[in-house]
């Protein structure tokens, strides 16, 4: 250990290096120095396994590169324990799924503390902050992440270095150090003559030192070499630095520009009190004001449901900020969504802006592009901020935006305007609904505080959208009838949320605020719209789309970035399109009052095939398959979303549950209780690979409940098997016994022996929970020898397992393993990863039975790892418990305390009953000697 025993140093900006105060601590090879990089990095952050495989061996790594990870983690906390010890505030790799975790505070590692440094500076005065750059920079020792693997990269680890370097020259400019620069930057600029912030920087030294020739002659360099390399001319910071070195007339700090003769001009409306939230919002205008300030182009468009804000927004802002603008603010209204007249023409527009400006009548001239032309005349040079309230489109817009690049354009509108970002460079932002915290703000702000569930409590059911908030609010405070409690109960009601958020205006409420919206799409997407709206769905994706409204994948894809340009779907992931909590009830009613019966019946049936085939497509590639339900050629390839790996269909279940969930319950309520029972089976092996009790519980007992209505056999005998399943996996004996008993009974009677073979491990399972192991492996054994009969090798690894398992509580641990040794290889025969880490689990469990220590650790690491990479959380918490046995059994007490605490913290929700074993074990561990 070090003598002062001081917590570790990190340095990646050079060689990378592990440091002990000021001395270099051997870590090892470039594989050990490229993990402490990548964890370093990422510094309290969890770095996955995988992410850190693929970083340090690229697409090929090797079969154990996972073990080599585990080595080198191990490896790296014995060499930080050897440098600080058990000091408070020392470094520590934790185990942290799926991956690791470096902790310690940032300022011991050199990038963390230059952005430190950087970040500081920018609040200094120009001798303060040069002299905290010069630090930041001083902490490059070469070029960073030297002598790791060349697949670890970080690349804005360069950005950073430029952008201390370019504050830092900066600085050095203010402070008229305009010699030594002209030394430092010339020979940057040279080798580099496209890195245009330093040409500038190099420009004002020269121009400064009295060299203004040589400025102008470096701006020809720089010109025609992005001219011949780039096809372009300079940027617009460039050429305005150029035109300004041209006429003479550079200050030594860029100063606001003089301000127009003409008076401001000043047409904002009135704000709201108060703003609730918002402050990302507000910084984001901050930065583009400064955009304007700095000469650049600012143009920023926000966007949002109906409702969200946008106006109160901006026009909050623009008083806040009005000083920044010293020739005035334009606003105007568009009217681009206004239900009861058209949107406003450009020419009306112009005109509002010229008479602003001080044009009288008679001077705004006739012909539109005169307009334009008088109004950008008048508008260049000036420092104006130009609000456009509620616009329709982009070529609404356009002719408004003003020409000079000191100028600052804020457009608010329902529809994205992406075509501003296209031709006009405009900065887009989509605001979302409120944090809670400040929902409730804005209520209590109105109506004053009534308790803290209560105005949370219409928080969430208002959805946390800033129109429907200040209704609520208003309601409360204008009468003293109404309670809070009297308008959560009217909210709490789906059906009647959104008439309690109308007000006495036709069109000032939440509903209608939506119907404008929705009146405004295109016909075929507004009737794709509608038809989303009989199947209550969490998230729409496009494949999902095309099934219930009959059209092709890429028309649904096209529909659906329409509804979400129109802010009446928020795109949240690749191919998920979700509506606002609000938004989905209006959907729901514009369903019910715009489509006939038959459309509605005819979407639910095309959700159902749809989710039936799809699901039936991915359990197939999650699990081995031994029930006869095929819905596979219901859809063709096509049609379904790509299910050609474990991932892609494990992606699609956790993805599409809650809305397989919302169509189960639809086709319940309307009496298909074949579909329904269908729908359940094929959807019960993802909870059989990810089980969650309460959602598994819940979805067979709609199964099971639909075949008994349906009085289909097969449906109660499957859906039997499904509940017996449940309770094995959480070992609830209570009806175990009773439901496979009765599955083995209606399999006969259907005459399906594979059926009847799969009852029969249930049955077997069923008996080995109660205890009663002889009868256990009779049955089980029998399964065996009827598998080895008929040929089928699904059936048979079940079997084989559940028999293993059974000898094992019944102490016969060399029987045992046998069997699981077996069914582990057919498990990686058939590829069915699931029920290959169950094996590993009970493999570990018996050679630790046995005294085979080292072969239970090796066994249990293979099955963590493919949990981790799988996502298997529940199974993954019952072998970090595993784990901790094992290593406990070898007297490794500290790793045995960590892995029962990353069990518990696994298991504490998804399984309780498990998670108390977890705690027994702790206990015991900690009062053991």
């Amino acid at each position: 250990m070090g003598e002062s025993g001081s917590p570790a140093r990190f340095q990646l900006l050079g060689p990378v290096r592990l440091l002990d105060g000021d001395r270099p601590v051997p870590v090892g090879g470039p594989g050990v120095r490229g993990l402490l990089a990548l964890l370093a990095l990422k510094v309290n952050k969890v770095v996955a396994l995988d992410e850190i495989i693929d970083a340090l061996w690229g697409h090929d790594p090797p079969a154990t590169a996972r073990t080599i990870v585990h080595g080198n983690v191990s490896h790296l906390r014995r060499v930080l324990r050897g440098i600080q010890g058990d000091h408070p505030r020392g470094a520590r790799i934790l185990t942290a799924p799926p991956g690791y975790q470096l902790t310690v505070e940032p300022e011991r590692i050199d990038v963390h503390r230059a952005r430190s440094l950087l970040e500081r500076a920018s609040a200094e005065e120009s001798e303060k902050a040069a002299e905290l750059l010069t630090e930041a920079l001083a902490l490059w020792q070469g070029p960073a992440l030297a002598g790791v693997p060349g697949s670890v990269r970080a690349p804005e680890l360069e950005d950073l270095r430029l952008a201390v370097h370019g504050a830092r020259v900066d600085a050095d400019l203010e402070l008229g150090r305009h010699a030594e620069l002209i030394v430092e930057l010339s020979p940057l600029v040279r080798a580099n003559p496209l890195a245009e912030r330093t040409a500038g920087q190099l420009m004002r030294a020269l121009y400064h030192a009295g060299r203004r020739g040589d400025a102008l002659e470096l701006y020809r360099t720089v010109s025609r070499a992005t001219l011949r390399t780039l096809g372009v001319e300079p940027g617009a910071d460039l050429r305005w630095l150029h035109e300004r070195v041209l006429n003479d007339d550079l200050p030594v700090k860029v100063a606001a520009e003089p301000k127009a003769e003409a008076a401001p001009v000043q047409q904002l409306p009135p704000a709201v009190p108060n703003l609730a939230g918002r402050e990302a919002d507000l910084a984001w205008l901050d930065e583009l004001a400064e955009r304007a300030e700095a000469g650049e182009t600012a143009v920023g468009v926000v966007t949002g449901t109906a409702g969200i804000g946008k106006s109160s927004l901006v026009v909050w802002w623009a008083h806040r900020a009005g000083r920044r603008f010293p020739d005035g603010i334009l606003f105007a209204s568009l009217r681009g969504f206004d239900p009861h007249h058209p949107p406003l023409e450009p020419a009306d527009l112009l005109t509002q802006f010229l008479l602003g400006l001080g044009v009288p009548a008679e001077g705004v001239p006739e012909q539109v592009h005169e307009r334009v032309a008088l109004y950008r005349s008048m508008i260049a040079g000036r420092r104006m901020l130009v609000i456009l309230d509620n616009a329709r489109s982009a070529d609404q817009v356009r002719p408004l935006l003003p020409p000079g690049s000191r100028s600052m354009t804020l457009v608010t509108s329902r529809s994205r305007l992406d075509g501003l970002a296209v031709s006009n460079a405009a900065k887009l932002r989509v605001l979302g609904t409120l944090a809670p915290g400040d929902a409730v703000r804005l209520i209590e702000e109105l109506a004053g505080p009534a308790g803290f569930d209560l105005n949370h409590a219409l928080a969430r059911l208002c959805g946390y959208l800033p129109l429907a908030l200040r209704i609520a609010g208003a309601r409360l405070a204008a009468s003293a009838q109404w309670s809070a409690q009297d308008l959560v109960d009217e909210l709490g009601n789906e059906r009647t949320r959104l008439a309690a958020l109308d007000v006495e205006g036709p069109d000032d409420g939440v509903r209608a605020a939506f119907d404008v919206s929705f009146r405004g799409l295109p016909p075929e997407v507004a009737d794709t719209f509608l038809r989303l709206g009989v199947v209550q769905c969490v998230s729409a994706g496009s494949h999902l789309t095309a099934a219930i409204g009959g059209i092709t994948v890429a028309e649904a894809r096209r529909h659906l970035r329409v509804l979400a340009a129109h802010n009446l779907l928020a795109e949240t992931g690749r191919d998920s399109f979700v509506p606002h909590d609000l938004v989905r009830l209006f959907l729901r009613e514009l369903a019910e009052n715009e489509l006939d019966e038959a459309d509605r019946e005819d979407v639910l049936s095309r959700s159902v095939r749809f989710y039936q085939a799809v699901a039936d497509r991915a359990r197939r590639k999650m699990l081995r398959i031994v029930d006869p339900l095929d819905f596979t050629g219901a859809l063709t390839d096509a049609q379904t979303p790509p299910m050609g790996s474990f991932d892609e269909a494990q992606d699609w279940f956790t993805a599409e549950w809650e809305n397989l969930i919302e169509v189960l319950e639809a086709a319940r309520a309307a009496g298909r209780h074949d579909d329904v029972w269908r729908l359940a089976r094929v959807a019960h092996t993802y909870r059989a690979v990810y089980p969650l009790l309460d959602e598994w519980t819940r979805l067979v007992a709609i199964g099971l409940e639909a075949a008994e209505r349906s009085g289909d056999v097969l449906g109660r005998c499957w859906m039997l098997i499904s509940r017996c399943a449940i309770a094995l996996t959480f070992e609830l004996p209570q009806g175990c016994l009773a439901d496979a008993e009765r599955a083995l009974e209606l399999a006969a009677a259907i005459g399906d022996d594979r059926l009847t073979i799969s009852a029969n491990i249930h049955l077997g399972s069923a008996l080995t929970l109660l205890g009663r192991h002889d009868e256990a492996i009779r049955t089980l054994r029998q399964a065996v020898e009827e598998t080895e009969r008929t040929g089928d090798l699904e059936l048979r690894g079940q079997a084989l397992n559940n028999c293993a398992e059974a000898e094992k509580r019944a102490g016969r641990f060399i029987e045992a393993i046998g069997h699981q040794v077996a069914s582990l290889e057919i498990d990686r025969t058939l590829g069915d990863e699931s029920y290959v880490v169950v094996s590993l689990n009970n493999l570990a469990e018996l050679s630790m039975r046995i005294g085979e220590l080292a072969a239970a650790e090796r066994y249990v690491w293979e099955a963590v790892d493919l949990t981790i990479s799988r996502r298997f959380v529940l199974q993954e918490g019952v072998l970090r418990l595993t784990l901790g046995r094992v290593l406990r059994a070898g007297s490794d007490v500290d790793g045995a305390r960590e892995q029962f605490a990353l069990a518990l913290k696994i298991l504490a929700d998804a399984n309780p009953k498990l998670a108390a074993l977890v705690r027994t074990e702790l206990t015991d561990l900690d009062e053991s000697p």
